[in-house]
C-alpha cells in the first residue's frame, strides 16, 4: 500500500443512473467550435476544425447543486452540452469502432470565464485561464448506453431562470460523436473515465450570483446549477 507524504486528492466521480456504483473520471477532454450557429456567434471562422482542449478531473461538480461565481472573472458564462463517457479506449480508434467505446451519456456545463477568452483567442495563448478553473464542469449523472442507446439527435437545452437559452439538436453537430473519439484518439490514448464535452450551440450568455440553471438532453437525466456568491 502506498504512503503518501499529504492527503491524496479525492477521486473526481459522477453517479450512474439507477445504480449505486460510481463513473470514476480520469480526463475531461472539451469539444469547442462544434455547432455552426455558435462559431458564428462568437465570430469565429466556422470553417475551422473544433478545438480540444482539456478541463482538470477535479473542476468536476456532481450532479450540478451550487457552484460559487469565480475569482478572476467579470463575465461568467455558460455553456450546456452533451457529455460522452467511455468505458474502453486506446490509441487511432476507427469512426466504424468509437460507439464500442462508450459507457454513457450525461448532460454538463463548461462555464466559461469569457473576459479572458478573446485575449487567449488573439494572442494565441492556452485556454485554462478561461476554461479550466475550479468547479467549471458540473455534470449530471450518466445514463449507460444500454439504457439511451446510441445517441445521434435529441433536443440540448438550457434554461437560466426559466427563460431558454440555449435549444439546439446533438445531430447538428459539426463533428459527430463517432468522429470526435476518433480524432480523439489520434492525438491522446483515450482510456475508460475518460468524458467528452462535446461542443455547446448557440445562445452562449453570462450568468450572476442567484441565478439558476437547469440543462437537459433528451432522455438523459437533468441538472439544474445555481450560482452562488463569489469563491472565497
Amino acid at each position: 500500500m502506498v504512503s503518501y507524504a499529504i492527503a491524496a486528492p479525492a477521486q473526481a466521480h459522477l453517479d450512474i443512473v439507477g445504480s449505486d456504483e460510481k463513473f470514476p473520471v480520469r480526463r475531461i477532454y472539451c469539444i469547442g467550435k462544434n455547432y455552426v450557429a455558435h462559431i458564428r456567434e462568437m465570430n469565429q471562422d466556422e470553417r475551422d476544425p473544433p478545438v480540444i482542449f482539456m478541463k482538470p478531473a477535479d473542476a468536476i461538480v456532481k450532479n450540478g447543486g451550487e457552484i460559487p461565481y469565480p475569482v478572476f472573472t467579470s463575465n461568467f458564462h455558460y455553456e450546456c452540452e452533451l457529455i460522452v463517457a467511455l468505458k474502453s479506449g486506446g490509441y487511432n480508434i476507427a469512426e466504424g469502432d468509437a460507439s464500442s467505446h462508450i459507457f454513457g451519456y450525461a448532460v454538463g456545463l463548461d462555464m466559461t470565464r469569457r473576459d479572458h477568452q478573446a485575449a487567449a483567442l488573439a494572442k494565441g495563448l492556452p485556454w485554462e485561464v478561461t476554461k479550466s478553473f475550479d468547479l467549471s464542469a458540473p455534470v449530471g449523472p450518466i445514463t449507460r448506453v444500454e439504457d439511451s442507446g446510441v445517441l445521434e439527435n435529441g433536443h440540448v437545452r438550457l434554461k437560466v431562470n426559466g427563460d431558454v437559452r440555449q435549444d439546439a439538436d446533438i445531430s447538428l453537430m459539426i463533428w459527430k460523436i463517432d468522429e470526435i473519439i476518433a480524432k480523439l484518439s489520434e492525438q491522446h490514448r483515450l482510456m475508460p473515465g475518460d468524458i467528452i464535452m462535446t461542443g455547446t450551440p448557440a445562445g452562449v450568455g453570462a450568468v450572476v450570483t442567484g441565478d439558476v440553471m437547469d440543462c437537459s438532453v433528451d432522455g438523459l437525466a437533468p441538472m439544474q446549477v445555481r450560482v452562488g456568491g463569489v469563491a472565497a
